[in-house]
């Protein structure tokens, strides 16, 4: 995920945290998966990215380009894909 957003958005600020553990014990509704999660694995991301790329888009539209680059990850394995990303001269919380 790092490289993809890397060359795709050319970042000036990149975080990924994997929130995988946070979700032990839930269930995937929607899923062949029934079970409830057992923590186990990197299902749950949080991304927080500051780009010049993403200047001018509503956060909609920021939101569907990342989720767009990211289609493989999240058709293989990826859960849940929580995005926060700004334009360089917003202010953002972290």
């Amino acid at each position: 995920m790092e490289d993809k957003l890397k060359k795709a958005f050319l970042p000036e600020r990149l975080v990924i945290i994997n929130e995988s553990h946070l979700h032990a014990g839930h269930h995937h509704h929607g899923s062949d998966h029934h079970g409830a999660y057992d923590g186990t694995g990197e299902t749950h991301f949080r991304v927080r990215i500051v780009s010049s790329a993403f200047a001018g888009m509503s956060r909609i539209a920021r939101h569907r380009a990342v989720n767009e680059l990211l289609a493989e990850e999240l058709k293989a394995g990826v859960h849940a894909l929580a995005i926060e990303p700004a334009a360089p001269d917003e202010k953002t919380r972290w």
